[in-house]
């Protein structure tokens, strides 16, 4: 089973790209990030027609997630718990049978947090505390989950092409930095570095001073593995050449493979 991220930075100006990498790469379960787009305005019939459900936590005109699936739905859970008065359109988990038992599959697009000093980058390392609360939660599950997104996280100065550029920013801050680890410390594996120690593995390049001809990227798009997830992981990799078509995302799909199969019944 295929499942891919990628944040689409808006999903009816990227509409071909999107349609036309779906038919190339053929993901089973595909993670989308800044829709930027309400739910009613989300361009369902032409996924739909490729085969995939469709499910989305809009917001107009910036964030929101969505999951395109092969496999039915049978559970969405929208938003992340623990502040109430939070209404960005961030996190959308969805339930999928396999015929090894429950997966979880979440997109989720955390904060970007800048500038720092400022509410912003507090709204962030916030965000990262709720989403380690809930991941331990889900943990004590014991089922295979898989947190797939746009982190707005760089980990470590292997995962930019010049960290010293990145120093003031609220992608590559130690708290940040240090949240991201304490969510990976609850016993949850990162794909790519699962595959790979490779420097120059980047997943986003800024459309300014021309970073894509120049390499000059970062790597904050992620999918962290449960131990049940992390069993089945047969490969990952970046979709890098997706960045050199026209009308580009600023980011590139990221995809894992997982050794399950979705049951007889929902094949059918």
């Amino acid at each position: 089973m295929k499942i891919a991220t990628w944040n689409i930075n808006g999903v009816r100006a990227r509409l071909g790209n999107l349609v036309h990498w779906l038919g190339e790469s053929q993901p089973d379960i595909v993670c989308l990030q800044e829709i930027k787009s309400v739910d009613e305005q989300f361009p369902r019939a032409e996924i739909e027609t490729l085969g995939y459900n469709v499910e989305t936590h809009g917001q107009k005109g910036f964030n929101g997630v969505a999951i395109l699936s092969k496999l039915p739905f049978d559970e969405v859970n929208r938003g992340l718990p623990g502040d109430d008065a939070d209404e960005q359109a961030r996190f959308i988990e969805g339930v999928f049978s396999t015929n090894q038992g429950a997966l979880r599959v979440v997109s989720l697009y955390l904060p970007n947090g800048n500038p720092i000093g400022t509410e912003k980058f507090a709204y962030k390392l916030g965000w990262m505390n709720r989403l380690e609360r809930w991941t331990r939660q889900r943990l004590d599950l014991e089922e295979a989950l898989v947190l797939a997104g746009d982190y707005n996280v760089i980990p470590e100065p292997i995962d930019a092409r010049h960290p010293e550029n990145w120093v003031e920013d609220a992608l590559f801050q130690p708290e940040s930095r240090k949240a991201f680890r304490r969510l990976k410390a609850l016993g949850l594996t990162e794909a790519i570095r699962a595959v790979t120690d490779a420097a120059d593995v980047y997943t986003f390049w800024d459309y300014q001073a021309g970073a894509w001809q120049k390499n000059n990227g970062i790597r904050i798009d992620h999918l962290l593995l449960s131990p049940e997830a992390a069993n089945l992981l047969s490969s990952a990799s970046v979709e890098k050449h997706v960045r050199a078509w026209e009308k580009p995302s600023d980011h590139v799909p990221v995809a894992i493979e997982l050794d399950v199969e979705r049951p007889l019944q929902a094949a059918a």
